[in-house]
C-alpha cells in the first residue's frame, strides 16, 4: 500500500512539474529564407510570474540585421490559485549575406535563476533580383515591404445574400511592426446599403493572430452591419488609413561607431509615413423571392416576432383606448414598416407614436412598437380585423406570416356630456325662446327725417371689400399648407436648421458630461441629418460622395464642400478612438459644424429665391 502511495505521490509531483515549469525557447516562422529577406524571430517565456520575470538579453545578431524588435506581447492563465504567463520578444531581421549562420543563445532571469535558449541556425540563400520599389538611402523599408507588414483587411461574414439581409465587414489592422497613432484618410462608402456602426470598444486592442501561417498583430479598427437596398453586384469602397511605421534606422556606413550606436540598445528608430488600403468588398445581392410572398409583406428581411395587443375591451362611446403593435427580433429595425391598422366605421383613429431600441452589439437587433390611439364614437359591438406582419427569413429562405388574434370591444352609451341626441343638438344648445327672439315694436315710435346725400358711404365699400381680402388670404394659405403637407421632403427642408439645432443641444450636453464618443456621434448624426433634410436626400442614399455632389449642383463652393467632409471623417475617426481627442478639440469641432450648418443654410436659401 505504501508503495502505491509513493508512485502517486512522485506521479502528481512529476505532473505539476511538467504543468508548471518554466521554459525559454526560441523559434522562427522560417528557417531558410532568401538573401535580403525579411523574417522573424521569437523568443517564449512559459510559466511562473511575469512580474518576477528581469534582465532579458538578446543576442547580438552577428551576420544579420535587426529592423524591428524588441516587440513585446504577453499571455496569462490561472490554474487553481497558480499565476503562469507566456512573455514573448519578437524580432524582425534579414539576412544580408549568403550562407550558413547561427542565431545565439538569449537569456532572461526568473527568481534568481538564469535562462537561456538554444542556438538556431538560418540559411540564407541568394536572393531574386532587386525590385523598382527597393529602398532607399532614406528609407529603410520599401513599399513592398510595408506592404507585406502593414496592411488592413476587409472582412465580410457573408458574400452572398438577399435584398436586406444583413452582412457584417469588419476591417481588421494587421502589422508585425511597431506603429504609432494612425489617422484616417478615407473612410469606406457603402453605394447601395443602409449601413449601421456596430460597438467595437473605445480602444484599439492588438492581439496575435496568425494570417496565411504568419505571425502577426491584430487589432479591430470598425464593424460595420449592411443591408442591401438593391440588388445585383455591390462594391464596398476600401477603408485608408495613414499609420506611422517605427522601424530600425538603416546604417548609412561601415563605421563601427556609428554601427555601435545603431544596436538596439539605443533604440535609434525613424518614423515612416505609410498609407494602408483595404481590400474591396464585393458582394452579390438577389432579389426577393415573389412565389410565397403574402400580401401583407412590406419589405422587413430578419427573424422576428410579432404582437398586436389593446389596453381595453369594454369602453364608453368617446373614451380612449390604446393599440399596440409591437415587432422584436433580428434585422434592420430603423426600416420595418409595421402593418397599417383598419379601422371599423364610428372609430376615430390618431397619428400613432413610434418607439424603437435598436442593439448595435453583433446582429443588429431590437423593438419597434406603434401605439394607436383609437376614439369608439357610436355605440355597440364593435370588431376589429386581426393585423397581419410578414417578413422573409433568409436563414430559412422562406416568407413566414404572424396574425393577431381579432380584437372585439364592447362600447357602451357614454357619459351626458358626450351624449347627443337624434337631432344633432346637446342640451347646452337649447335656450329660452324670450331670450333668442325679438318681437317687432308696434308704438311709441320717433321717426326723424333722413338726410340726403350719398345713401352709400366709403366705408360700408371697405367693410363689403375686407371680407373679400381675408378670404383671398386664407384661401392662399391653406394651399401653402396643402402643399407642405403634400411634400414631406420641403417640410424637413424647411425644418432642417430647426431639427439640426435640437441634435447639436444633445451633442452639447455630451460635451459637458465629458461623454465624447457620444458627443461626436451626436454631431455627426445632426450635421449629416441636416444635410439629408435639406437637399432632399433618402437615409438609405446617404454618403459623403452623394452630399457632396448635392451640395456642388446647390451652388455650394468646394471649399465649404471639403470643410463638410472633413469633419464627417474627424466624427467617424473620433468615435473609435474618442481617447485620442481633446475637450478643446471636440468644442472647436461644434462651433465649426453650427457656422458650416449656417452658411449652407444661407447659400442653398438664396439660391432658391433667385
Amino acid at each position: 500500500m505504501n508503495y502505491k502511495y509513493s508512485l502517486l505521490v512522485l506521479f502528481l509531483f512529476v505532473f505539476l512539474s511538467s504543468v508548471f515549469a518554466q521554459k525559454f525557447e526560441v523559434s522562427v516562422d522560417k528557417t531558410t529564407v532568401q538573401q535580403n529577406e525579411r523574417f522573424q524571430v521569437y523568443f517564449t517565456f512559459d510559466g511562473g510570474d511575469r512580474t518576477s520575470l528581469q534582465s532579458f538579453r538578446p543576442p547580438n545578431f552577428k551576420n544579420f540585421s535587426v529592423l524591428s524588435g524588441p516587440n513585446q506581447s504577453s499571455s496569462m492563465s490561472i490554474i487553481n490559485g497558480s499565476v503562469s504567463s507566456t512573455i514573448t520578444y519578437s524580432y524582425i531581421v534579414i539576412g544580408p549575406n549568403i550562407g550558413e549562420f547561427t542565431i545565439e543563445s538569449a537569456s532572461v532571469e526568473h527568481k534568481g535563476k538564469v535562462y537561456r535558449t538554444d542556438e538556431l541556425k538560418i540559411s540564407v540563400a541568394k536572393g531574386a533580383t532587386k525590385s523598382n520599389n527597393a529602398k532607399t538611402n532614406n528609407q529603410s523599408m520599401s513599399t513592398d515591404e510595408l506592404q507585406e507588414n502593414v496592411f488592413i483587411r476587409a472582412i465580410a461574414d457573408k458574400y452572398n445574400v438577399v435584398k436586406g439581409e444583413q452582412i457584417t465587414v469588419t476591417y481588421k489592422l494587421y502589422t508585425k511592426l511597431n506603429i504609432s497613432s494612425p489617422q484616417i484618410s478615407k473612410l469606406p462608402q457603402y453605394k447601395g446599403f443602409w449601413a449601421e456602426a456596430l460597438e467595437t470598444g473605445n480602444n484599439i486592442q492588438f492581439e496575435v493572430e496568425m494570417y496565411d501561417g504568419v505571425r502577426y498583430r491584430s487589432a479591430v479598427l470598425k464593424k460595420v452591419a449592411l443591408f442591401p437596398t438593391k440588388s445585383g453586384q455591390l462594391t464596398v469602397t476600401p477603408f485608408e488609413l495613414e499609420i506611422p511605421v517605427i522601424v530600425k534606422k538603416s546604417q548609412r556606413n561601415n563605421d563601427p561607431f556609428d554601427s555601435f550606436f545603431n544596436d538596439s540598445f539605443f533604440g535609434r528608430t525613424e518614423t515612416i509615413q505609410f498609407k494602408a488600403i483595404s481590400n474591396d468588398v464585393v458582394i452579390n445581392v438577389s432579389d426577393l423571392p415573389t412565389i410565397g410572398m403574402p400580401e401583407s409583406f412590406a419589405g422587413a428581411v430578419g427573424e422576428f416576432s410579432f404582437e398586436a395587443t389593446l389596453d381595453k375591451n369594454k369602453v364608453k362611446a368617446n373614451e380612449p383606448v390604446t393599440l399596440k403593435l409591437e415587432v422584436n427580433g433580428k434585422g434592420n429595425i430603423e426600416l420595418i414598416d409595421l402593418p397599417t391598422v383598419k379601422l371599423p366605421p364610428g372609430f376615430e383613429q390618431y397619428d400613432p407614436k413610434s418607439f424603437k431600441n435598436v442593439n448595435n452589439k453583433g446582429v443588429v437587433s431590437g423593438t419597434k412598437t406603434e401605439e394607436y390611439l383609437i376614439v369608439p364614437r357610436v355605440p355597440g359591438i364593435k370588431e376589429i380585423e386581426p393585423i397581419k406582419f410578414s417578413y422573409f427569413n433568409p436563414r430559412l429562405k422562406k416568407y413566414i406570416e404572424e396574425t393577431s388574434s381579432k380584437f372585439i370591444i364592447n362600447v357602451g352609451i357614454g357619459d351626458s356630456e358626450y351624449a347627443s341626441t337624434n337631432s344633432g343638438f346637446s342640451k347646452e344648445d337649447v335656450k329660452l325662446l324670450s331670450q333668442d327672439i325679438r318681437f317687432i315694436q308696434t308704438s311709441n315710435f320717433e321717426l326723424v327725417p333722413k338726410e340726403t346725400g350719398n345713401i352709400i358711404k366709403s366705408w360700408f365699400w371697405g367693410m363689403l371689400i375686407f371680407p373679400l381680402f381675408v378670404m383671398l388670404i386664407t384661401i392662399g394659405i391653406k394651399r401653402r399648407q396643402d402643399k407642405l403637407s403634400g411634400n414631406v421632403q420641403l417640410v424637413k427642408s424647411r425644418k432642417a436648421e430647426k431639427k439640426a439645432k435640437l441634435r447639436l443641444k444633445f451633442a452639447q450636453k455630451a460635451l459637458d458630461e465629458n461623454n465624447l464618443e457620444k458627443y461626436y456621434e451626436e454631431v455627426s448624426k445632426g450635421l449629416f441629418g441636416y444635410l439629408e433634410d435639406k437637399l432632399q436626400l433618402q437615409k438609405a442614399e446617404s454618403s459623403i460622395e452623394k452630399v457632396s455632389s448635392l451640395l456642388e449642383k446647390n451652388g455650394v463652393n468646394n471649399e465649404l464642400i471639403k470643410h463638410v467632409k472633413d469633419i464627417l471623417e474627424k466624427c467617424e475617426f473620433s468615435r473609435f478612438a474618442p481617447q485620442a481627442q481633446t475637450t478643446e478639440i471636440a468644442t472647436d469641432l461644434y462651433n465649426e459644424t453650427v457656422n458650416i450648418i449656417v452658411e449652407i443654410e444661407n447659400l442653398v436659401n438664396s439660391k432658391k429665391k433667385k
